[in-house]
């Protein structure tokens, strides 16, 4: 398996076929975050409205790569701020599920990734008074939306068969709200931080793609889920926007490639490890 990185722009992704890619696993930047203003700001976005029109760019090019039955994850959260003096939740989850569908992707039942925090009795506003306090934001979506109908596949196919997930996988990962998972902070070159563990992606990818397929993020970050694709013997592509950033994972890939080159698989040769039933411009993914 290969991992290609793209120093480029997520709405465009320059050398990304029609139709050749099977699975995307990402996760944006999120609008009305105050982090990730500058980075829409470059990009002439400078509002709530704006910033998901940069996102649209990048769903409309993922319908166009996708292979038909191909599916579309995307792990998004929510923002609260004050805008014009008035505090409001900004339904990022929702925009982005309007974008899809206006482009013709089926949405499928989503996941809430429920990520444990420590400080689980944080609270906004007015504490054990009411009305003015607010509900706390602790969990985040992972959208998923297929391209058209259902992948077909031979009668006994062996490379699906091979990529088979056991009962207890199938139940966990297969269960609307994922609780079992901590978020992994990681910096990116400009100190912006995420919280994308390779476990999040590594469960979409043996989820919904089988070994051998082609899986993209357009939003390469830190490079998670190109390494957890490579880990599971799938073909990856990243797209990333700045250049340091891309050069990084180029280095990275190069790296984790060489060993395979001199007869040493870097994953440790076999079938990759079963994962235990209970178990990010760059976002830091």
């Amino acid at each position: 398996m290969t991992v290609r990185v793209i120093e480029g722009d997520a709405r465009e992704m320059p050398g990304v076929d029609a139709g050749s890619v099977h699975l995307i696993v990402t996760s944006p930047p999120y609008p009305m975050i105050p982090q990730w203003d500058a980075l829409f700001a470059r990009l002439g976005a400078a509002d709530y409205d704006a910033m998901h029109r940069v996102l649209a760019a990048v769903w409309r090019r993922s319908a166009e790569v996708l292979v038909p039955g191909g599916l579309l994850a995307v792990n998004v959260g929510d923002a609260l701020r004050t805008r014009a003096g008035e505090f409001q939740l900004w339904p990022n989850h929702a925009r982005i599920t309007e974008e899809c569908v206006a482009l013709g992707l089926r949405p499928l039942p989503y996941l809430l990734w429920k990520k444990p925090t420590n400080r689980p009795n944080a609270f906004l506003g007015s504490g054990f008074l009411p009305p003015n306090a607010y509900v706390t934001l602790d969990c985040e979506f992972i959208l998923l939306f297929r391209k058209g109908g259902l992948r077909r596949f031979p009668a006994g196919d062996r490379v699906r068969a091979a990529s088979r997930y056991s009962k207890a996988e199938r139940d966990t990962w297969f269960s609307q709200i994922w609780d079992d998972i901590r978020g992994a902070r990681q910096a990116s070159t400009d100190g912006r931080t995420g919280a994308f563990p390779p476990e999040v992606p590594a469960r979409l990818i043996r989820m919904f793609s089988c070994e051998g397929e082609t899986v993209l993020d357009p939003f390469a970050g830190t490079g998670t889920t190109l390494w957890e694709a490579d880990r599971l013997r799938r073909s990856a592509i990243g797209i990333e926007l700045d250049p340091v950033l891309a050069a990084r994972l180029r280095e990275t890939a190069s790296r984790r490639a060489r060993p395979s080159a001199e007869g040493r698989s870097p994953r440790g040769g076999g079938a990759p490890p079963r994962r235990r039933a209970a178990g990010t411009g760059a976002r830091g993914r």
